[in-house]
């Protein structure tokens, strides 16, 4: 707990312009690190509270009520048991003189201590705490090296690595300035306002005055969510003096906020004339490109205006906003002229040059690629109940788009262009639609393709990468996944699942192999083993989707153990199964197939499910079958239809006999018939369970 000597704490690392996209995450995880580290030297108590700041120039975090001093701890070195410390005559054994020695004490410095397992020698000792000034740096140090920092680098003659070069260091406990060295630099009380708005050092007195320091001599918004906030109401504002409507993307809102200090939002306007092109175009010049706000009227409608977010409040607006208005202009004119020239061929002749565009060195080119989709989308369609003409079409226009210009200048548009071409083109819609909706979905939780050709052309095309990419020997390592190969199996089973594709994935990858087997441009073997290693892999990711979605492992296992194929049956199967263990006879009938598998195990072999009533003696025993066979058929009958909850739910009625036959029979009797036709029963009882999954997997 903070004592009556406890202060505020301000830690301020100034660096050169750190990366926006990272800013948030970096100035979160500092500030994490630095409160972890003080709690665990015992300078701060647990739930402290704390604030972080970060812009473009700084990493900063103000904790609160750090202790001045560690508290004073009491340290217990247990030696050997009192029975070995001490012979029967009562004098130390050479254990207990051992381990006095080792502490630095004679045997009357050893205390006893007694604990449920007996009585001990002990070593206590009262170590004084450490004042903050020495542990201070040490915890920022380590905050340090756990950033979350890809790749680190080192700025002139120095040794440190860091995001980006680092000019300054604050360190100021209450009004105490902490020395240190730290990053190469040397902590003081100085920090730095404004690249433009703040002449000079800003001295720092107290640690509680640094983010109004900074606002009012600095220029400097030092919180984040503050300066991300303010970029919010002044766009807004802006979009409402051309009556449109407020549409503010959040990840390029987070990216303007780690670009500026002070910011200042000003509207800028363009010539109508390029609203003629698809309104992506437009926005991936504005957003992805020079990171202005676009325009949208009320029905959707692109205007031609954006918002730009400044660093500076300028003296001349109008000149700024010439230039931000010029350099868009001509990007504007670019992304026209390549519109224009891209449509001067259909895309079926861009297509043409995909040979041109290498795919894998070992895998050939895109147009190799196309060529197995095309036989992958003639194999899959029928299966989905697609056209398959409609799906070749797709498949062999999908990336077409890739080698046009418009494409080249800006990446982010490929399948899009593919759609406004094919559009242009008077290709089907559904073709059109697939060249675009295929590469979706593109991150966890995005948008599927709808159903129809584009999930067709969606799912063939990763099928084809992972069994490729596989047989190359290139997949996922650790965190290394080059490919994006975890994201196309996720892929692949939401597809499945979501889309309502109850097809075998087994059979799909299988597909996949022979249409490289077909494909003159590679030479490798692909054969079971890919398609075993990339199923095992997608599995891997099966329990993961599911994992996220709240199911239980042990709920996960028990239908894993069947070895599914089919990720939609699967799907039904985990959900009829955790429906099944919220009923009250879940537990016993889990237990019981426990049991069941440890009898049949013991008998070492392949036990029949011929189970004979006339053998039966035993009233438990006859309960047992006949209520069995009165429902085996009704539930197998609905478990052929995937009726897999409702089935559960009726073998739940199977508790009291099952409980009854477990109190009442012995199965291994010594009579062979008898014994037999016991382990046939439960065989049988075990076999119904196991057309769902195997319940006894499934913990209480």
């Amino acid at each position: 707990m903070p004592t009556k000597r406890a202060a505020n704490l301000l830690i301020e690392i100034g660096t050169e312009e750190l990366p926006p996209k990272a800013l948030r995450t970096l100035g979160d995880s500092f500030s994490q690190g630095c409160v972890t580290a003080l709690q665990k030297v015992h300078l701060l108590a647990a739930g402290a509270s704390y604030r972080w700041f970060a812009t473009p120039r700084r990493l900063s975090v103000l904790i609160k009520d750090v202790s001045s001093k560690q508290p004073d701890q009491t340290t217990e070195r247990r030696g050997p048991a009192l029975q070995a410390a001490f012979d029967d005559e009562g004098e130390p054994t050479q254990a207990a003189l051992g381990f006095a020695k080792s502490c630095g004490v004679d045997l009357n410095g050893l205390k006893r201590a007694k604990t449920d397992k007996g009585e001990w020698l002990v070593f206590r000792k009262r170590q004084k705490g450490k004042s903050a000034r020495s542990l201070i740096p040490g915890c920022i140090e380590q905050s340090i090296k756990q950033l979350p920092i890809p790749k680190r680098m080192r700025w002139g003659r120095f040794e440190s690595e860091f995001v980006r070069p680092v000019h300054w260091l604050v360190i100021l406990h209450g009004t105490e300035s902490i020395k240190a060295n730290l990053l190469s630099v040397r902590a003081g009380t100085f920090t730095m306002g404004h690249r433009f708005h703040c002449q000079g050092p800003l001295h720092l007195s107290d640690a509680d005055e640094y983010e109004q320091t900074l606002l009012v001599q600095g220029t400097v918004i030092a919180d984040f969510e503050k300066r991300k906030e303010r970029i919010r109401k002044q766009v807004k504002t802006l979009i409402r003096k051309k009556d449109g409507e407020p549409f503010i993307d959040d990840d390029l809102l987070e990216q303007v906020t780690g670009l500026v200090e002070f910011p200042q939002a000003m509207l800028g306007g363009f010539d109508p004339i390029y609203l003629d092109m698809p309104a992506e175009v437009l926005v991936s010049v504005m957003r992805d490109h020079q990171k202005y706000f676009h325009v949208s009227a009320r029905d959707g409608r692109l205007l031609p205006y954006f918002i730009t977010v400044n660093n500076i409040k300028s003296t001349a607006p109008k000149r700024v906003r010439q230039g931000n208005e010029r350099v868009l202009r001509a990007r504007l004119a670019d992304a026209q002229f390549f519109w224009n020239t891209d449509r001067k061929k259909t895309l079926e002749e861009h297509g043409n040059r995909l040979s041109e565009v290498l795919f894998h060195q070992r895998l050939g080119s895109v147009g190799d690629k196309r060529q197995r989709l095309e036989q992958l989308a003639r194999e899959l369609a029928p299966l989905c109940n697609v056209d398959r003409e409609l799906c070749v079409r797709a498949a062999h226009l999908a990336k077409a788009d890739l080698v046009t210009d418009m494409v080249g200048e800006f990446p982010d548009l490929q399948g899009v262009m593919g759609y406004y071409y094919a559009k242009h083109d008077n290709e089907h819609k559904d073709v059109a639609e697939a060249c675009s909706s295929h590469y979706r979905p593109k991150f966890s939780g995005d948008e599927l393709p709808p159903p129809g050709v584009g999930q067709v052309v969606a799912l063939i095309d990763r099928l084809d990468s992972l069994v490729g990419i596989f047989a190359t020997g290139e997949e996922p390592t650790g965190d290394k996944d080059p490919y994006g190969l975890r994201r196309s199996s996720l892929a692949v089973l939401r597809l499945l699942i979501e889309g309502k594709l109850d097809l075998d994935l087994r059979h799909l990858l299988n597909e996949a192999v022979q249409a490289y087997r077909r494909s003159p441009a590679t030479d490798l073997d692909i054969g079971d083993k890919t398609v075993d290693r990339v199923f095992g892999f997608m599995m891997d990711r099966l329990q993961g989707y599911y994992f996220e979605q709240g199911f239980n492992a042990d709920e996960i296992a028990s239908v894993m153990a069947g070895n599914p194929t089919r990720p939609c049956d699967f799907d039904r199967r985990l959900r009829a199964v955790s429906k099944f263990r919220q009923l009250d006879a879940a537990a016993n009938l889990a237990a019981a197939n426990k049991r069941i598998r440890n009898i049949l195990k013991k008998a070492n072999r392949e036990v029949s499910t011929d189970f004979d009533l006339a053998l039966a003696k035993d009233p438990a025993e006859q309960a047992l079958a006949n209520k069995l066979q009165a429902l085996e058929h009704t539930v197998r009958a609905g478990f052929d239809d995937a009726q897999y909850e409702n089935g559960l739910g009726q073998l739940a009625s199977l508790r009291e006999p099952v409980d009854r036959f477990f109190d009442e029979v012995m199965v291994m009797v010594e009579d062979d018939s008898v014994r037999e036709n016991r382990l046939a029963l439960l065989s049988k009882l075990q076999d119904l369970f196991l057309q769902v999954a195997d319940i006894s997997y499934l913990q209480d």
